[in-house]
């Protein structure tokens, strides 16, 4: 159990989370993308007795090693499955009225993506699933076997990057019609036959990162938690959030930038007439970033870049 333990989350930037997010050790703490409870135990050890954290994902198999694993917390430590979307009901739901700090680490814990049944990963043969929970309806294989051509080639162009992103839908179709487009293997395929050698990599990368985030709507649920958090937020509370790719960190960068503005008045006015006011202090101008010896231990933190937000 307990190497099923470690193996499930391997926390990234946990010394910088713990020092960034706990201002008061009394707090009440959510940790938004539990995974295998790597995070929470840390913040927890770091806690007085009469401080919690409440633990949220969306995988059943999380909720379940995470219980496990933090058991000897009793009442301080609460799981429950839920995508943090719906963290302004949870709230209301715990009658919270305030927390002082919230976590997301965004990025797929290592579990999924070693998971052959879950279709993450482009290198092993594997289905097209793609969900985050298996309670959700939409996998990969149907936007891939069920899109439109226009639709594939804007979900590779906007959430990929993906430059050949129209010539690689428009194969999709093609193949579909043949024969439906279900596995890693006949999407790798296709991405090969479209794209120059010395890029397919980084063009591999890109279309499965989108597919995964079309199915789980991750954007959409990010921005959807941070504007529903923020008014819960104690003064001196903080938005802790770790990202993987670039869309998703200047989501954060620009969600921060907008709520510390003091003035929404038009550029051209002379004077402010909004008397508006920003509700969070940026602490991280720029993204802390794990350190050698991290990546050394865990590639998959290379590309984590962590930024905080202070409530005023």
């Amino acid at each position: 159990m307990l190497k099923a333990l470690d193996n499930f989350h391997l926390p990234v930037l946990q010394a910088e989370v713990c020092q960034y997010l706990i201002t008061d050790k009394n707090g009440v703490y959510v940790d938004g993308t539990l995974g295998g409870g790597g995070h929470s135990q840390a913040i927890l050890e770091q806690l007085a007795a009469s401080g919690r954290v409440i633990g949220i994902d969306l995988d059943r198999d999380a909720i379940a090693q995470a219980t496990a694993r933090l058991s000897n917390y009793g009442e301080r430590f609460q799981a429950i499955q839920l995508n943090f979307r719906d963290i302004k009901s949870l709230l209301t739901n715990l009658r919270l009225k305030s927390i002082d700090g919230l976590l997301l680490d965004l990025g797929v814990s290592s579990h999924q993506i070693d998971d052959v049944n879950r279709g993450f990963s482009y290198q092993v043969p594997t289905q097209l699933d793609m969900r985050l929970s298996q309670d959700q309806k939409i996998r990969a294989v149907d936007i891939l076997n069920q899109s439109s051509e226009q639709e594939l080639a804007r979900i590779m162009y906007e959430y990929g990057e993906e430059r050949f992103a129209r010539r690689i839908a428009e194969k999709i179709v093609q193949e579909r019609q043949l024969h439906p487009v279900d596995s890693s293997e006949k999407l790798r395929s296709i991405v090969s036959s479209i794209v120059p050698f010395q890029f397919q990599i980084k063009s591999l990368s890109r279309v499965f990162q989108a597919l995964r985030i079309a199915v789980n709507q991750e954007l959409d649920n990010l921005i959807q938690c941070l504007n529903d958090v923020l008014p819960y937020l104690k003064p001196g509370g903080r938005l802790v959030i770790i990202s993987y790719h670039s869309l998703e960190d200047r989501m954060v960068k620009q969600f921060f930038k907008d709520n510390e503005k003091k003035c929404h008045c038009p550029p051209g006015f002379p004077i402010c007439v909004c008397g508006g006011e920003g509700m969070l202090e940026i602490v991280t101008r720029k993204p802390i970033l794990p350190g050698l010896a991290e990546i050394e231990k865990n590639s998959r933190a290379r590309s984590g870049k962590l930024r905080v937000a202070q409530r005023i």
